[in-house]
């Protein structure tokens, strides 16, 4: 059905009769400006746009006193037989007003109408005013089309195809319940205006607990699988360890996702050197990747738990540990006890003294064949120390024996011992600055060792003997005596 308009106005219409008597008459118009046309009639008999409540009591379809239901859609709506002719009526006055009248049968079937027309007074008044109603409606809908627009709309990646009146990208959504947050992506972004055509794309965010080669952290994508996420994130993904199926979809609740990219790592074992390219977790696992294997107590020069680093030198430590047992002498004390009967300067060992023993257990390790420091486990103790008692004489000494006195008692000692009060001589018999063996010396009151005692005690002792055997103890040196 088309709709055609003239730029002109329409003349004045006399509906109106106050008292009811006169018939009602159109003002004369001209042709080019009346809004209809015969063979464009908006009204069809069918679809009429009154409403069934405007037929007034007592008309055929509504008798009065009735109560009916009063509403029926207009296309359901038929108009009587009086009605249809009327419009029959209308249409030959339009065309009557857009061709010149004329002779001839289609004239006087004008005419008659005409006349019938004139007979029936509300009729075409009540006409008018519903072919206006028609003619606004069809400008309505031509606007009602136009506003209209058909939008592709994919949410997730779920598309549909729609019609909607929105102008933008925000009450599109808004429209159709589609709420979205700061970490989902809208394209094109929200307010942008709309067109018939456009395509609307909601792609959701979801959040991934992701740990990449060790550190974790989180973050938000809107790919809908694990190979989509590791792309959009631009994660290194070949021949990483991905925990998880590449294929696996990520719901709206996210996901946790360990991966681990492929490293360079150098072992250095046993004097082999191996570089190797692996995801391993561990640097324990990177060495067994390797190909090297760790006994007993064997480690490596990082941390075997830690996270291998690309780029990253492990030297394997091969460790061997050993114990060692030893004995440790304890020394003596000394303890000095005074003797009266001893003459001053005089000394004598009363009981030798003797070292204890401790035993000492010491931890050794080795590294690649390297002893390390000892460490000390325990000790226990063998045997105790036995103190060394030693008399000390505070006797004063005599300064001279009868018949010994003014001898060369220096020029015998410098002949038997050099002067020394402290000689012995090679065999270990003899011993002091006179050489006494000891049998000799103690049995002139000394005690211990010649060589231990005082030089001043020396020397009395041998002026002792000289009294008792003169000079035959020193049979080669005792010529001195009297030089």
């Amino acid at each position: 059905m088309s709709n055609v308009q003239s730029s002109s106005s329409y003349k004045t219409y006399e509906s109106h009769d106050p008292d009811g008597t006169s018939s009602w008459q159109p003002t004369a118009y001209e042709a080019e400006t009346l809004p209809y046309e015969a063979e464009t009639l908006p009204y069809e008999a069918e679809t009429l746009p009154y409403e069934a409540e405007t037929v007034p009591c007592g008309a055929e379809t509504v008798p009065c006193g009735v109560y009916a239901d009063t509403y029926r859609p207009a296309y359901e709506v038929r108009p009587a037989p009086e009605e249809l002719e009327e419009l029959e009526e209308l249409e030959e006055l339009t065309l009557e007003s857009a061709v010149p009248v004329g002779g001839g049968r289609g004239g006087s079937r004008r005419a008659v109408r005409r006349r019938r027309a004139a007979g029936r007074p509300g009729s075409l008044r009540r006409l008018v005013p519903q072919a206006l109603v028609v003619a606004f409606l069809a400008g309505g809908t031509s606007a009602f089309v136009a506003k209209d627009k058909a939008i592709e709309l994919t949410v997730d990646g779920r598309p549909r195809t729609l019609h909607t009146f929105a102008d933008d990208v925000t009450e599109l959504l808004a429209d159709e319940g589609v709420a979205f947050g700061a970490h989902d992506v809208i394209a094109p972004a929200p307010g942008t205006a709309l067109s018939s055509g456009d395509d609307v794309a909601v792609r959701y965010g979801r959040p991934v607990a992701l740990t990449l080669d060790g550190h974790r952290r989180k973050v938000w994508t809107t790919a809908r699988t694990v190979d989509g996420a590791l792309q959009q994130l631009r994660v290194r993904a070949e021949g990483a360890y991905v925990s998880t199926s590449r294929s696996q979809r990520i719901g709206r609740a996210g996901l946790e996702l360990d991966v681990r990219t492929e490293r360079t790592v150098t072992i250095m074992a046993d004097g082999r050197t191996r570089t190797i390219r692996t995801n391993s977790a561990t640097v324990g696992e990177a060495v067994e990747q390797a190909g090297v294997t760790l006994r007993g107590e064997d480690t490596t020069s990082v941390e075997r738990s830690s996270f291998p680093r690309d780029g990253q030198t492990v030297t394997v430590l091969r460790v061997t540990r050993s114990q060692e047992v030893r004995e440790v002498p304890i020394p003596f004390r000394v303890l000095r006890a005074e003797d009266p009967s001893l003459f001053q300067g005089t000394e004598v060992v009363e009981r030798a003294g003797h070292p204890g023993t401790r035993r000492a257990t010491y931890a050794f390790r080795t590294v690649n064949g390297v002893k390390q420091r000892p460490r000390l486990l325990r000790t226990e103790l063998v045997s105790e120390p036995q103190d060394q008692i030693v008399k000390v004489g505070t006797k004063a000494m005599p300064t001279s024996v009868a018949g010994a006195e003014g001898l060369n008692w220096a020029g015998l000692a410098a002949c038997e011992s050099g002067g020394r009060p402290d000689a012995v001589d090679p065999s270990g018999t003899y011993g002091g600055l006179y050489q006494f063996d000891t049998q000799t010396w103690q049995s002139l009151g000394g005690s211990g060792r010649p060589q231990d005692a005082s030089a001043a005690e020396q020397t009395l002792r041998a002026k002792k003997l000289y009294a008792q055997r003169g000079a035959s103890p020193w049979p080669h040196c005792g010529a001195r005596l009297r030089g």
